[in-house]
């Protein structure tokens, strides 16, 4: 059998998946590495460790696999969106990653809008949030004049392990979607948006399509990793796109839900028609010629970790979980705001913070953990709320990542979202999608529509229980209202902070 690798450089680990042409898992591998938060709302990484983790965990997929190297046809890859590395004329970061999830930049952000007025959203179909590239881009010319001097190139996170496997520099539509410096529609670099903040075109790696092969492993990357130089390499797309296109989502009508760091609500679009104001993502998928809305919740799956961070150390997640099941719906009375690291969607607000609201002394640590699956559900529940008033029909959602591993998470996402919850039998995240990448430009199937017949299989069918979903509306219009009632004290915290 001939195999090919769907890689996906995460925020906290990298995992390698090893899939055979029957769309079967044969084996998996992930390697860990560390985050780096100096200030608050700064979080940064080492990209050499991104080499290293992608080294190490491809060394132990082979070994555990007992694959012939020269079987693997083709590797892709899925990667964090939006983060900046900095490169020097010899392709050596100038200093560390700044990552999706930092929330340094709110001034140049203010200075993006006002430069780029209506251009802004007209162009790149995106609001000017901390998150994005751009902004860091400027943050860095700014700050650090010396640092920025010294840049010859930028890439995004995944594009730079690309290059040290391959020596050649590109960038994806779907990830180059969310630098703020694409024409979206146009699939183009803006040359409105780059004249007016000063920044030469030869700063911007080549665009292509995700699908699309960009040259072999390098001999270097070749030694390094156990792979054969001749494994094709296709670009790979930003790993929101690689999770759509892993659950199927290519074609109008369907829905994503997933609970990875952040948490994403992503739709389907067949063109760059529609309209939603900058109230939501809209980006360029991983299937060429399609495009995708998605609204973000920054800290998914991030707030439950802190949660056992803080009051389960040690603990695995279902003993932490242990007793949730006997909590009614809504917990009781006890809600929870998860804006830990700032907010993305509906709130564009880096300064916003999380809270527990309605904390009665008859609460366990039991409702505390519900509250907080429940308060990251109404979050995500926020952008399909808004795909409703677009017009949009949401009565079908494939869920993905952390929150489809846990049945009762899936029965409340059924609840809260009050549509039917599909739970996927193969359920590998973005790494499926780089690999179904990898498996097209391989040429084993004409089109990733017909590679997701045979990659994508589903599972359970979740289906909203009536009693439930009527309290849960009740509560999320709620939930809806502590946003603007603790925006104010948080802003006023702000200068409180580390």
């Amino acid at each position: 059998m001939k195999y090919v690798i769907g890689v996906d450089l995460g925020t906290s680990a990298v995992k390698t998946l090893l899939i055979g042409q029957d769309g079967s898992v044969k084996a998996e591998a992930t390697r860990e590495y560390p985050l780096y938060h100096e200030k608050s709302g700064w979080s940064e990484q080492d990209p050499e460790d991104w080499v290293t983790g992608t080294t190490g965990s491809l060394q132990d997929l082979l070994a555990s696999s007992k694959v012939n190297a020269a079987d693997i046809e083709g590797i892709s890859f899925s990667g964090q969106m939006h983060g900046l590395v900095l490169l020097d004329e010899n392709n050596e970061p100038v200093r560390k990653a700044i990552l999706w999830n930092d929330t340094r930049t709110t001034d140049q952000c203010r200075e993006i809008e006002s430069k780029l007025g209506d251009k802004l959203l007209s162009v790149t179909r995106n609001p000017a949030l901390e998150g994005f590239t751009l902004p860091k881009i400027l943050w860095v010319k700014q700050n650090e004049p010396d640092v920025y001097q010294r840049a010859t190139q930028f890439l995004l996170p995944k594009d730079y392990l690309r290059l040290r496997l391959t020596g050649s520099s590109h960038m994806d539509l779907s990830d180059a979607a969310g630098t703020l410096m694409l024409d979206v529609a146009g699939k183009h670099w803006s040359a409105e948006v780059l004249t007016a903040f000063g920044i030469p075109s030869v700063f911007c790696p080549p665009l292509v399509e995700a699908g699309a092969y960009v040259g072999n492993i390098s001999a270097e990357a070749s030694r390094a990793t156990g792979l054969s130089s001749e494994t094709k390499v296709f670009a790979g797309g930003a790993d929101n796109a690689c999770g759509a296109i892993g659950a199927g989502i290519l074609s109008p009508g369907l829905t994503l839900c997933s609970i990875g760091t952040s948490g994403v609500i992503l739709t389907y679009e067949a063109d760059a028609s529609a309209d939603y104001q900058g109230k939501v993502h809209f980006f360029n998928h991983g299937k060429e010629n399609a495009f995708y809305a998605m609204g973000v919740t920054l800290a998914a799956g991030y707030s439950l970790s802190w949660f056992r961070n803080a009051f389960g150390k040690g603990e695995s997640f279902d003993a932490l979980l242990e007793g949730v099941g006997d909590i009614p719906a809504g917990s009781e009375g006890l809600l929870f705001m998860p804006y830990i690291v700032g907010e993305r969607t509906p709130h564009a607000d880096a300064k916003i913070r999380g809270s527990f609201i309605g904390i009665d002394g008859s609460h366990t640590r039991a409702h505390f953990a519900r509250a907080v699956m429940e308060g990251i559900t109404f979050s995500l529940n926020e952008s399909i709320d808004m795909f409703r008033a677009a017009g949009k029909t949401v009565d079908t959602i494939v869920s993905i990542g952390g929150g489809a591993k846990n049945p009762l998470w899936l029965q409340m996402q059924a609840d809260i979202f009050r549509a039917n919850v599909v739970s996927l039998e193969n359920e590998q995240g973005p790494g499926l999608g780089a690999a179904m990448l990898a498996a097209v430009g391989s040429g084993w199937f004409p089109t990733l529509d017909e590679c997701g017949e045979i990659f994508v299989k589903h599972a359970r069918t979740y289906r909203p229980n009536e009693a439930a979903s009527e309290r849960y509306e009740q509560l999320f219009r709620i939930y809806q209202q502590v946003y603007g009632s603790t925006k104010e004290i948080n802003h006023s915290l702000h200068a409180f902070r580390k």
